[in-house]
């Protein structure tokens, strides 16, 4: 799956609707954001179940406030709705392709109820 552009008005919905999605905010001015675009595109045609969401900061200065975007690139995991990772810098392809792994293998649900302290049946 290639990548799609996450505005304000689809960021939501998407993060909602969809299992894994992972985000990277970026602008055209950004030299670490441009050589860490195709270990992104790259990754996302190897996890067609994932979906990669790009947010240009500079015409999404509002979305980009709104996650607290200090520094780019930042890349954003969200897995059934809930932000799992977030960390400013490019990745290597080889820490991207084990980062996904570890996403696809999290129970989401096990750990938001750890974090609470919830008993675990």
């Amino acid at each position: 799956m290639s990548t799609i552009n996450l505005t304000g008005d689809t960021f939501e919905k998407t993060i909602l609707d969809n299992d894994i999605v992972i985000v990277d905010f970026w602008a055209e001015w950004c030299g670490p954001c441009k050589q860490f675009a195709p270990t992104f595109e790259a990754a996302s045609d190897k996890n067609a179940e994932i979906v990669f969401g790009k947010v240009d900061t500079e015409s999404e200065q509002q979305l980009a406030a709104a996650a607290s975007i200090r520094s780019i690139p930042t890349l954003m995991v969200f897995k059934k709705g809930h932000l799992v990772f977030n960390e400013a810098g490019a990745l290597p392809p080889q820490a991207l392709d084990s980062l996904l792994d570890q996403v696809k293998e999290l129970d989401v649900e096990k750990a938001i109820a750890e974090t609470q302290g919830e008993p675990q049946a």
